[in-house]
Parts: C-alpha cells; sequence; structure tokens
C-alpha cells in the first residue's frame, strides 16, 4: 500500500474525464485497493461517534475553562463572536483577556464570560484547559509581545486563527515556537502567507498535509469545502453552505474548536468537530435567513439546534 498525493488524484481526475474511454470499474477497482487514499469526507454518523454525551452529575469545571485573547480597540466584535461561539459549543467556563478599556462591551452583551486585562494582567496560562487567540487581536506592540510569551509559555492546546497567524507570517522564527498538535485556522490567502503561494487549491492542500507532517499541527484550510489535515490524513467537510461567506463566521469557528479543545478532545477531534457543528449550525439558520443574509450571530444561534441533530439517532 502506497499513499497517493492530491497531484495524482489530479492527474487522474482530469484522465478518466478525458474525451475518449474511460477505465474500466475493474480495472479503477483494482487501482483503488492497491493504494491508500489519506482523504476522508466527513458525515452525521463520524462526527456523531466523536461527541460525548453531557454527563447529568457534572459541573461548569467538568467542561474546561477557555481562554480567548481576542478582540482590540475597534475590533470587539469578532471577540464577541469567538466567545459567544466557545459558550454555546459547551465550554464550562469562559475568560477573555481584552483591553482594559473594552471591557465594559463585554460585561453588557456576553455577561457570562469573565475577563481580564491582558496589558497590564499576568496572564496565568496553565489555569485554562485550551487558549484561542487571534480575533481581532490587533498587530500592535503589546498584542506582539503577548504573542510571544504565549508560544514561549503556554503547554495546553492552542488555537490560531487571523491575527495570530498574521504575526506567525511576520515574525522569523516563530513557528518554531509553535507545540505539536496547535490548530491553524487559516483561509487561502492566511494559508498562503504562511507556506508559500500555491497555485491551485490542490497545492495547497497537499501543502497542508504535508505541514500537518512535518510540525505535528491540525491545519484547517477554510473555503466551502474546508480541509482539516492532522498527522499526514485528509478530513474534507461539505456540510456547509455559502452563507459562511461572511465576515465573522471564521471567529465562530475559532471559538468553537477552542471550546471542544477546552472540553478534551484530541486537537484533530476538536477540529472536526468544530469545523463540522459550524456548517451545520449553518444550515440550520437557513430555516430563518438565506445564504445573502446570513450572519455569524445566526450560525451562533443555531449551534443548539446542530447539537440536537447530532444527538438525534
Amino acid at each position: 500500500m502506497k499513499n497517493i498525493s492530491i497531484k495524482q488524484l489530479q492527474d487522474w481526475d482530469a484522465f478518466i474525464h478525458q474525451d475518449g474511454p474511460l477505465l474500466s470499474t475493474a480495472l479503477m477497482e483494482s487501482i483503488l485497493s492497491s493504494v491508500h487514499i489519506p482523504y476522508t469526507l466527513l458525515t452525521r454518523s463520524i462526527v456523531a461517534g466523536l461527541l460525548k454525551p453531557r454527563k447529568p452529575f457534572s459541573h461548569k469545571g467538568t467542561y474546561g475553562h477557555a481562554l480567548l485573547m481576542a478582540g482590540n480597540t475597534g475590533k470587539m466584535g469578532a471577540a464577541l463572536l469567538a466567545a459567544k461561539a466557545c459558550l454555546r459549543s459547551g465550554a464550562g467556563l469562559l475568560t477573555l483577556a481584552i483591553p482594559e478599556n473594552t471591557a465594559a462591551i463585554v460585561f453588557t452583551a456576553l455577561p457570562e464570560a469573565m475577563v481580564l486585562n491582558r496589558n497590564q494582567e499576568t496572564i496565568l496560562w496553565k489555569d485554562y484547559q485550551a487558549i484561542g487567540a487571534g480575533p481581532g487581536l490587533g498587530t500592535d506592540e503589546v498584542s506582539g509581545r503577548l504573542m510571544e510569551q504565549l508560544l514561549q509559555q503556554a503547554q495546553q492546546p492552542l488555537v490560531l486563527d487571523a491575527d495570530a497567524l498574521n504575526w506567525l507570517s511576520v515574525q522569523q522564527g516563530w513557528s518554531k515556537l509553535v507545540p505539536a498538535n496547535t490548530i491553524l485556522t487559516p483561509h487561502p490567502k492566511e494559508f498562503d502567507r504562511l507556506f508559500g503561494n500555491s497555485t491551485n487549491e490542490f497545492e495547497r492542500w497537499q501543502k497542508a498535509l504535508d505541514a500537518s507532517l512535518q510540525h505535528d499541527w491540525v491545519i484547517v484550510v477554510k473555503g466551502h469545502y474546508t480541509l482539516i489535515a492532522a498527522k499526514g490524513k485528509a478530513w474534507f467537510n461539505t456540510n456547509t453552505n455559502a452563507g459562511l461567506a461572511k465576515g465573522g463566521t471564521g471567529d465562530c469557528l475559532t471559538g468553537m474548536i477552542t471550546a471542544f479543545a477546552a472540553q478534551g478532545y484530541t486537537a484533530e477531534q476538536a477540529a472536526i468537530l468544530g469545523v463540522y457543528v459550524h456548517g451545520q449550525a449553518a444550515n440550520c439558520a437557513l430555516r430563518f435567513q438565506s445564504v445573502e443574509s446570513l450572519l455569524a450571530s445566526d450560525v451562533i444561534a443555531a449551534i443548539g439546534e446542530a447539537f440536537e441533530q447530532l444527538h438525534t439517532k
């Protein structure tokens, strides 16, 4: 058995769709039986099988304390979207590390979350079961210093998105600080800034697979069909819709993946659950919205329904 690359799949796809006779069924079955194809399509049954039942005698500490290092002056919307999605996805406790002058926004919009002043207070990374960083974080000096401290000191699962990825792309050497099992959630442009330009999506996917092996990271390449690369294998999620092509939905995904990581799921499981439930919530929200009108907050409001559909046998 040998692995087959995305480039080979692309070449085969072009070959079997060209004019002229196609490969016989027997020959195709023979080819497929001789190779190992590390690509899996996410299905409801796969995701439902990963989801742990909520224990009736549990408490808030059972489901982890998540930290989100997000938001900045003028960018608190991203932090709030990530935070709401995190709590809706099952995290027992949530603290937002934000500038002090933005705390009133959180107290008003999300009283369930705690806050700390990241500009003055020392962040005790060990107090949290998972840490998400990036949505609306900014690229100012204070944010950069915190990012470096996070990468140097934190030992728990990390979820890096948005400005956290921007810091990685401009600070040479920081990628060496990113620990194994970190979850990166870039959109295509962020991915190319991190790993080099790709001429097409097939090439980008292959780079993600290679990087997941080289660094032992989980890489979520966001798109209409989101790719989750982990340990050289890939999961594709097609359970989605075009309404997610709008600002803020990626912030929701960061919060959701962070919540699953805080609850004790592995990095790979947290990414799979976050991506699938995120897409399913977007589908559920279309009962009340269209793909044109869908907002990130609509997706958050439908997370509960998405969970119920996974629980239903």
